[in-house]
């Protein structure tokens, strides 16, 4: 609107001349205008811009034959209330006369407009000040966290009121120098009471009852801020029956106080007495209502926060985006869209929270075509939004997108945050992009346990053991505890690392210790346990031992296709084809499903998908005559394909021809048709890649020239020049599923340790770097974890 006005208008600032110019008496009334009608017309102009007028004010205040300061001063005030800071400033830099209050409203507009500096610079070139001047750079000082600064222009005032003392507690007990507020308080004894109330909150935000207690005993004259602090400091602490008692006592119980009982149970798990509160109460806002519907919410009851919603007589955006969170966080990912739709308002909480629910609930696509709708209807978008949009990035490895929002990150200024430089750590690293991951890691300025954490296991599962343990080193330099997590000495083994320790005793073929191992953990075995000794059981063929675990895990997890998959091709390693078909039939009767393998790869902005022996790909001619050039050049290098993993009663050719066209090999030819020259081709895949599309990687990197990274659901291989980073020491395991999907197999070339004197367990592998490493799997996720003689 205002944008469209000041187009049409070829100059809404008057010039300079224009206003100092003597206007001629014949033509203009200057010489019968009265005082009285220039007040008339400023009380116009600041009704105006009071509505948000400023095409009529800026009307008025051209026709004006003459202007006063006020007129001047009328303008600018309008127009920082508008927040047309520019127009404000233009004006004020082309008074012909200005007074202290001109000055004073430019200051205050500098420091409304977060440009602390420029307000400093004013407040310096200002001819006189009094004590509104002082106070508003005090003010921007103390908003915007620099409290040293604060204190230094009150030590500095020639003369401080009350609002200067108030400004300066507040600056101490918002940034939380709660010390220094109490220096301060002590310092003189004729405070107000909203000075006692900031003070006492202070000390409430810090977890301090006993010295907000101690105060509040103390103030002579308590009004109902007052005790709704104390109440609601005690109620969020859990003390109900100190918040309860206070609550009964207090002279005025208001609405504040009431949400505040009603917001302590809730916080406390106590929903049942939440809702007596609230029914009791005689006057309900959209707090009350809010706090009651996000207790429904909490528990998960979302048809009674339902009810309580569409009942609610006042809905405010907060209330909307509870119950949004409430459906994304339960997995109703439709009903909470359903209510994002109707929201006759949206914050950048709401948009937030919808993409969220995406990512969270496996619509990565959704999510991100939200994140670009976001962007596009030109709202905010906040530390939350940026976090959900990259984590949706690392899930599918939509690498481009994610350099887009990084660059955002960088307009907005939120990339130096832990919080953020934690997402985009992750984001790179599961993209295929380790280097990019450790320039963000550099760049985060205080690194917590999770940032560390995410480097290591990148460079690990990007199989650069070297460079974990560099990193691992340099967290102990930094004085960063490792957590379980990290998985350092101490530590007291759960059910994950058990379960670790009996895949790798059963993947070295050590079954009996692994199975011994399993009786004698402190826990009872869960499907994962069972599941690492059925895998186990498959790979060294001992049917009666997998068995014996299938028919454990079908009791625990009968959903679970993984586990029936990996039955049925340890019957189909054995040649019980029969039993091969049972299984199918069980998986059948029981509607379970086997998650059919796929690969993706981005190229040019778009993600193009790839499943076994794909047929609907556009390129899909062009794509399988490379692939039988590259077999036959690989040949020529000495590939043989690995027909022993194919799980089907076929023939050797078809065999052959069912490992040929594996998802990722699809997705690598592609990458290689449709990038230039040279490129690094990145390429995922929601299953573990097998041991022949693992050799092929590596011949093919050698014959086109180029680094491959695949990304499966296990680790990131990078091959180029014919070699891995894995060295070959990975262990490598897929399935092989009943539609012609991915086989299985592994390669162990580790030695299991498993030391009496410590409660850890730990796996040396040699990482090509001379020494070796202790290494451990937990979550699928290969972490180092120190250096060992």
């Amino acid at each position: 609107q205002f944008h469209t006005h000041y187009q049409l208008t070829p100059n809404p600032i008057p010039s300079k001349k224009s206003l100092t110019q003597k206007h001629n008496p014949k033509n203009n009334l200057k010489n019968i205008i009265s005082d009285s009608d220039i007040v008339r017309w400023n009380v116009e102009i600041s009704s105006h811009m009071r509505n948000g007028r400023l095409e009529a004010a800026l009307g008025v205040f051209n026709a004006m034959p003459r202007r006063t300061v006020v007129s001047f001063n009328a303008m600018i005030s309008g127009y920082l209330n508008n927040e047309r800071f520019d127009l404000a400033q233009q004006l004020f830099e082309k008074m012909p006369h200005r007074d202290l209050v001109s000055w004073n409203v430019m200051l205050s507009g500098f420091v409304r407009n977060k440009n602390i500096g420029a307000a400093r610079e004013l407040f310096d070139r200002m001819p006189q000040r009094d004590v509104v001047s002082w106070n508003a750079m005090l003010s921007g000082y103390a908003q915007y966290g620099y409290v040293d600064e604060a204190r230094k222009v009150f030590e500095n005032m020639p003369y401080r009121n009350g609002i200067s003392w108030n400004g300066l507690l507040s600056a101490y007990v918002q940034n939380g120098r709660i010390e220094e507020a109490f220096r301060l308080f002590s310092s003189k004894t004729d405070w107000e009471v909203v000075s006692w109330n900031c003070l006492m909150g202070g000390y409430v935000r810090k977890k301090r009852l006993v010295d907000a207690r101690k105060l509040f005993d103390q103030m002579t004259n308590r009004d109902a801020v007052s005790w709704n602090i104390m109440i609601s400091g005690y109620a969020q602490n859990g003390d109900l029956f100190e918040a309860s008692r206070l609550f009964e006592e207090s002279p005025v119980r208001d609405v504040f106080a009431w949400t505040a009982i009603v917001s302590g149970y809730v916080q406390h798990g106590t929903l049942d007495e939440a809702r007596i509160v609230f029914d009791k109460m005689p006057v309900k806002n959209p707090v009350s209502w809010n706090a009651i519907i996000a207790g429904y919410v909490q528990c998960k009851r979302m048809d009674v926060a339902s009810e309580l919603f569409e009942a609610m007589p006042c809905r405010n955006v907060s209330s909307w985006n509870t119950m949004l969170t409430g459906y994304a966080q339960s997995g109703d990912v439709e009903q909470a869209k359903f209510i994002f739709d109707r929201m006759p308002q949206r914050d950048t909480i709401s948009w937030a929270a919808m993409i969220a629910g995406y990512a969270q609930n496996g619509h990565g696509e959704e999510a991100l075509q939200l994140f670009v709708e976001m962007k596009r209807e030109g709202e905010r978008l906040s530390r939350s939004s940026y976090t959900c949009g990259l984590s949706t990035c690392a899930e599918i490895a939509a690498l481009e997108l994610g350099k887009q929002m990084h660059g955002g990150l960088v307009k907005s200024g939120f990339e130096t945050g832990c919080y953020v430089g934690n997402a985009l750590l992750v984001m790179y690293s599961k993209c295929g992009s380790i280097e990019e991951a450790y320039d963000v890691f550099k760049d985060i300025q205080q690194k917590d346990i999770v940032s560390w954490n995410t480097m290591i296991a990148g460079y690990a599962r990007h199989g650069f053991g070297k460079e974990a343990l560099v990193i691992f080193e340099s967290m102990k330099a930094a004085g960063i505890i490792p957590d379980d997590v990290t998985m350092y000495y101490g530590i007291t083994p759960n059910s994950k690392h058990y379960t670790c320790m009996i895949d790798l005793l059963g993947r070295a073929g050590r079954l009996d210790e692994a199975e011994n191992l399993m009786k004698t953990m402190p826990f009872e075995p869960d499907g994962a346990t069972w599941g690492a000794l059925l895998g186990a059981s498959r790979i060294h063929g001992n049917t009666e031992l997998g068995e014996k675990a299938a028919k454990m895990i079908f009791e625990l997890e009968p959903e679970n296709a993984g586990m029936y998959v990996l039955i049925s091709n340890l019957y189909a390693a054995s040649g019980r084809w029969g039993d091969v078909r049972n299984m199918r039939l069980k998986m059948r009767d029981k509607g379970v499903k086997k998650v059919p393998g796929y690969s993706w790869v981005e190229v040019q902005n778009k993600v193009h998908t790839f499943s076994v022996g794909d047929s609907v790909h556009p390129e899909k001619d062009k794509i399988y005559a490379f692939l039988e050039e590259l077999d036959f050049k690989m040949k020529q290098e000495g590939y043989i394909s690995s027909t022993k993993l194919v799980l089907h009663d076929v023939e050797e050719e078809e065999k052959e021809h069912m490992l040929k066209y594996h998802s990722e090999k699809l997705a690598v030819a592609f990458a290689i048709l449709s990038t230039p020259s040279g490129r690094t081709i990145r390429v995922m895949k929601n299953l573990r890649v097998c041991e022949d599309c693992h050799s092929a990687f590596k011949l093919i990197s050698k014959i086109v020239g180029r680094t491959i990274i695949l990304r499966d659901s296990y680790r990131f291989h990078h091959f180029t020049g014919g070699s891995c980073s894995c060295g070959d020491y990975c262990l490598v395991l897929s399935f092989q599923g009943f539609d012609g999907q991915d086989t299985t197999n592994f390669k162990l070339e580790q030695k299991v340790v498993v030391p009496s004197e410590i409660k850890v367990f730990e796996l040396a592998a040699n990482f090509g770097i001379g020494k070796s490493v202790l290494y451990l799997q937990v979550d699928s996720i290969g972490c180092v974890l120190a250096m060992v003689e």
